[in-house]
């Protein structure tokens, strides 16, 4: 009999053990008037102009940027090393091939959390690349691929980076 009660007071406190414990409150680190996270790729567009090439030439194609208001991106150069530029990649197709990308004049802010104010794009403006094209570059309509990486930011903090896939448009002629 006692070993019973023995095995009974154990097998209750092998059940009570096993019990999951009691559900803590939901961390307070981000409360209900935090705006939910956003990707910089949401707030960034990047639209590609068309542009005609003449072979044996050099053109500059256009990248049209629009940064929703309230955000910013780092310019390119950025201010400091340890900041995401933003940066245009381009690869060369046949025949077409990139001599340089120009990034335009930045604006100087001052944010909050940082010490010193930062170069920055706001708003809209113009990423311009130089494009040549070899005299035996086929004619007709190409379409480069390319890569803008961008990471916005408002006033407060910067949101992840990321990667908006372009294709550039151009006629060779």
């Amino acid at each position: 009999m006692k070993i019973r009660i023995c095995l009974f007071v154990l097998c209750c406190l092998m059940i009570a053990c096993a019990k999951s414990p009691a559900k803590k409150p939901e961390s307070t680190a981000t409360s209900s008037t935090d705006p939910p996270p956003i990707a910089s790729t949401d707030v960034v567009k990047a639209t590609p102009q068309e542009a005609t090439l003449t072979r044996g030439q050099s053109v500059e194609i256009i990248v049209a940027i629009k940064i929703t208001n309230g955000y910013h991106v780092n310019a390119n150069p950025a201010s400091f090393p340890y900041l995401i530029p933003i940066e245009l990649k381009l690869a060369p197709a046949s025949g077409i091939s990139v001599e340089f990308i120009r990034y335009p004049d930045p604006v100087t802010k001052k944010f909050s959390f940082a010490e010193a104010p930062l170069k920055v794009y706001e708003g809209e403006t113009l990423v311009k690349a130089s494009l040549n094209t070899d005299k035996s570059a086929p004619t007709g309509r190409h379409n480069l691929s390319a890569k803008l990486r961008v990471q916005a930011c408002d006033d407060k903090v910067c949101y992840a980076p990321g990667d908006i896939d372009l294709t550039l448009p151009v006629d060779v002629k």
